[in-house]
């Protein structure tokens, strides 16, 4: 039973820098991949032990201290991968690792944990795991991996919430179309065509910038990957791949989290260790509040001396448009706006967790089906407030930096899902933020 809780006293101005991590959204499919470094089907025709080994190792820098990436390392080692952690740095050695089957317990820890999938059908073949858990988004169906996976002849059935899989026959070429542009989707079909034979062509690709990270990763270990950054990726399988000394993209969700708290403190922060031309759409948001937003190459200083106005409307799309990771984070910010601002979420349904705790709080929000109308109000007060999920709990805590009095959230062990220590971030700049 978790203890801790975030107690926040509103009111301060926060100033000053922080610096970013890297992105949680990148690292757990990076560390997944590591899975499939280092695998050979001669190691019994002369090729030495030695060579085998070195070429399993991979070395992954920028891995913020998240109990996700803990989860997946602890899933890597189930299957038999030597792991360490050292700071920001982590080392996988996956040249022993045989084990295709993710207990129900590990899948249960992260929502992401799907992603092990292709790595792992990539790696030995063959698969058996049950529906990851993780944050209560409402349904995020895997139907679009399992049938991409199935066109690439992998044999699936299902029974009571485990799935058992084995690889078959690889058509030599494979076009799949995704019905959506699923991250999770595109990321298992990088994953399961990278070793192997053939080419695959996936069409409405997921174009994130964390799709680009992963297969930055697997090029670097010698895969064949053209198109990231665009709608159309073309994979052409390789024999064997091997580890390589790789550094994770910043995280931009984490660096709209800080921008939503300096906008709600009237502060002014400089984000560090940042990437601008990721995070246009959250830039051009925050813009339409009122703040200064002033993107350097390499980080963001924001402004937000005015009171904060309302926008029109946010709506949540697939990148490049608005990503629904942040949009808890501006309807806390809008609550205390100057005006009325419509959000529509058109990614999850269950993605308005925050407005109820944010009532709590003095917010008029009304939420009804995928959109949420929020009437901005001079004040908001704190209250106890729980968090739901990982982003809702980020937002929590961006309202209460700005409310009067004192908040305590509970349920953080969401937000250390995706944010490392983030008491001690906002401390840095002035906020009063304590851990009990």
């Amino acid at each position: 039973m978790e203890s801790s809780k975030l107690l926040i006293e509103g009111g301060r101005r926060l100033t000053g820098e922080i610096q970013i991590h890297g992105a949680k959204n990148s690292v757990l499919p990076i560390l997944a991949a590591t899975l499939l470094c280092g695998r050979t089907k001669t190691r019994e025709a002369g090729i030495s032990r030695t060579k085998t080994r070195e070429a399993g190792i991979s070395t992954i820098h920028r891995c913020a201290g998240l109990s996700d990436a803990f989860a997946a390392m602890r899933i890597l080692r189930s299957l038999g991968c030597d792991v360490t952690h050292e700071g920001s740095t982590v080392t996988v050695n996956s040249a022993n690792a045989e084990g295709d089957i993710v207990s129900d317990g590990l899948m249960h820890e992260m929502r992401s944990s799907i992603v092990f999938l292709g790595a792992i059908l990539g790696r030995v073949g063959r698969c058996r795991l049950s529906f990851p858990g993780g944050c209560e988004l409402g349904p995020r169906p895997i139907d679009l991996h399992l049938e991409a996976l199935r066109r690439l002849g992998v044999k699936i059935t299902e029974d009571h919430g485990i799935l058992d899989c084995t690889a078959g026959a690889r058509p030599l070429s494979a076009d799949i179309t995704l019905s959506l542009p699923s991250v999770g989707a595109t990321e298992n079909i990088m994953l399961y065509s990278a070793l192997g034979a053939g080419e695959t062509v996936i069409r409405n690709a997921a174009r994130e910038p964390e799709i680009s990270d992963l297969a930055g990763y697997l090029i670097k270990c010698g895969a064949e990957i053209s198109g990231q950054g665009t709608s159309t990726l073309v994979i052409n399988g390789v024999p064997e791949l091997h580890g390589c000394e790789y550094s994770v993209m910043p995280d931009r969700i984490e660096a709209a989290t800080y921008m939503g708290a300096a906008a709600i403190t009237n502060g002014e922060l400089m984000l560090r260790g940042v990437r601008p031309s990721d995070m246009y759409s959250c830039m051009s948001v925050f813009s339409e509040m009122g703040c200064g937003v002033y993107p350097y190459d390499d980080k963001i200083f924001i402004s937000a001396r005015k009171p904060i106005s309302a926008v029109r409307t946010v709506r949540t799309m697939p990148y490049p448009g608005f990503p629904t990771d942040c949009q808890p984070i501006v309807m806390a910010v809008l609550a205390k706006s100057r005006g009325t601002s419509v959000i529509v979420e058109n990614i999850f349904e269950n993605r308005f967790m925050a407005a109820p705790e944010l009532r709590r709080m003095g917010a008029n929000i009304k939420a009804e089906g995928k959109v949420a109308v929020v009437e901005g109000v001079k004040k908001l007060y704190g209250a106890p407030v729980r968090a739901y999920d990982l982003r809702a709990g980020a937002a929590l805590v961006v309202a209460a930096l700005g409310a009067e009095g004192q908040t305590q959230v509970s349920n953080i062990h969401y937000i250390d899902r995706g944010y490392e220590s983030i008491e001690t971030a906002l401390s840095s700049v002035g906020a009063n933020v304590k851990r009990v």
